[in-house]
């Protein structure tokens, strides 16, 4: 164990952490351009790039450095990557499928100096969370109707570009690598086998955190799954910590997280939407009013990381970490031998 894992553990047993909110949310603050997203790096690129969040990391890392400083100043303990769809499958559309690593690696390094600053400044660890997003396609599932047996992306496809991404995170700096937003499990499967190869690779052993998405009110992943069933698909890995995310807000969220905190062998996470969206598809709920919504989940002590997903803020952020204080963290099961 190194030492940023050994005051990663050290800060888990002590209290609930707390986990930053939306990047996305608060990039469209700043209402970029294109010519944002393009720098002089891309300047003569032939594809649009204004949407691609993650190219910041090189073209405006001021704007990412600052978004990550926010955070942390609202009280968070982990900030996660601006680095969602930054596989070379997802970085396709935008045609810059060859700077994956450069992106990650890049997006790693600005969230270290924003935490390794706000560590000096307040003597409290900060960590950065190497996040690995599901990807746009579905290894699951076919996109075609009428070829139910089609795939658009096979196993190691996806293993190859999710361990371009890792090493991308790792060699920016990053603490941990948090496989999030899962909606179709033998991703995450792909993702969870790249990153054990690349730290095998690389004689580094970094903490995994795991975050699936329930997508409706039924309580399954896009590709099917109950909690439960979600759990035991992935129990094989030695996680830091399980749990969920986006999607749905708290309230929505309640009756699977309880499943989550029942059975899960390792520590829970939960960064819930800022409510449901609107009929223009943003966000309302209040920082205090989710601060109120999750307030049952510590209480029942069923967390170990709270965090904010869609529409959540610094505001959202600061309340969270106004709640959790003080709060006693979920309890970790007795290994079985």
């Amino acid at each position: 164990m190194n030492n940023r894992t050994a005051l990663l553990e050290q800060a888990a047993a002590e209290r609930v952490l707390v986990l930053d909110g939306a990047m996305g949310t608060m990039i469209q603050r700043h209402q970029l351009e294109e010519a944002d997203f393009r720098g002089e790096l891309f300047a003569d690129h032939e594809r649009p790039l204004k949407g691609n969040n993650d190219v910041l990391c090189l073209t405006r890392p001021d704007i990412i450095r600052g978004i990550h400083a926010e955070y942390l100043a609202a009280g968070a303990d982990l900030v996660e990557t601006n680095t969602f769809s930054a596989t070379s499958i997802a970085q396709a559309d935008y045609g810059l499928e060859d700077w994956a690593f450069r992106i990650n690696e890049a997006a790693a390094r600005v969230a270290r100096e924003a935490a390794d600053e706000a560590e000096a400044r307040t003597g409290v660890p900060r960590f950065v969370a190497g996040a690995l997003g599901p990807t746009n396609k579905t290894a699951s599932l076919s996109p075609d109707v009428n070829r139910p047996g089609y795939r658009a992306i096979t196993f190691e496809e996806l293993v190859e570009a999710y361990s371009e991404q890792a090493r991308g995170l790792i060699a920016g700096g990053a603490d941990i690598l948090l496989v999030e937003t899962i909606f179709d499990t033998l991703n995450a499967k792909a993702a969870l086998f790249a990153v054990e190869g690349v730290m095998a690779d690389l004689a580094c052993k970094l903490p995994i955190m795991i975050s699936g998405t329930i997508t409706d009110a039924s309580g399954r992943t896009l590709s099917g799954q109950t909690t439960e069933a979600f759990l035991i698909s992935l129990q094989h890995i030695p996680a830091f910590s399980i749990g969920l995310n986006c999607a749905l807000g708290a309230d929505q969220l309640t009756p699977f997280l309880e499943v989550m905190a029942r059975e899960a062998p390792c520590r829970v996470s939960a960064y819930p939407n800022a409510g449901l969206p609107n009929e223009l598809g943003d966000y309302d709920q209040g920082p205090e009013a989710m601060a109120a919504a999750v307030k049952p989940f510590l209480d029942r002590q069923w967390l170990n990381i709270l965090g904010g997903c869609c529409g959540t803020t610094p505001d959202h952020i600061a309340a969270l970490a106004r709640v959790a204080a003080g709060a006693t963290p979920r309890p970790l099961k007795p290994v079985v031998a």
